[in-house]
């Protein structure tokens, strides 16, 4: 069973084939993913990298969160499905989201 990693504060500069082999060396790498911005074209600063096993996914957490890349310390944990985040606040929303009541003036009337 697959198990996708979240890789956050990555350079710029960072190539899918260079996270490839760094997350290589904990188990098979199944694909990896660095999202690029569409206004810009340029990487968002983190990425995604699906490891064959539960196991390897593990073992590469403990062995590169925190690890110095280049000028930057990564930030390697599981990654979430988008389900399990959308519950986490506001009923599946994000806190801008939500409904906000009436404001009320000071005679006690909504404005």
């Amino acid at each position: 069973m697959n198990t996708k990693v979240y890789v956050d504060n990555l350079a710029a500069a960072t190539t899918e084939n260079e996270l490839k082999n760094l997350f290589s060396v904990h188990g098979n790498v199944a694909e990896v993913n660095i999202p690029i911005d569409r206004a810009n074209h340029r990487p968002r600063g983190f990425g995604f990298v699906t490891m064959a096993t539960p196991e390897g996914a593990r073992s590469a957490i403990r062995a590169l969160h925190g690890k110095e890349m280049g000028t930057h310390n990564l930030i390697v944990s599981e990654a979430w499905l988008h389900e399990e985040r959308a519950g986490s606040s506001s009923e599946g929303r994000s806190p801008a989201a939500a409904p906000v009541a009436p404001a009320k003036s000071k005679a006690g009337s909504e404005v």
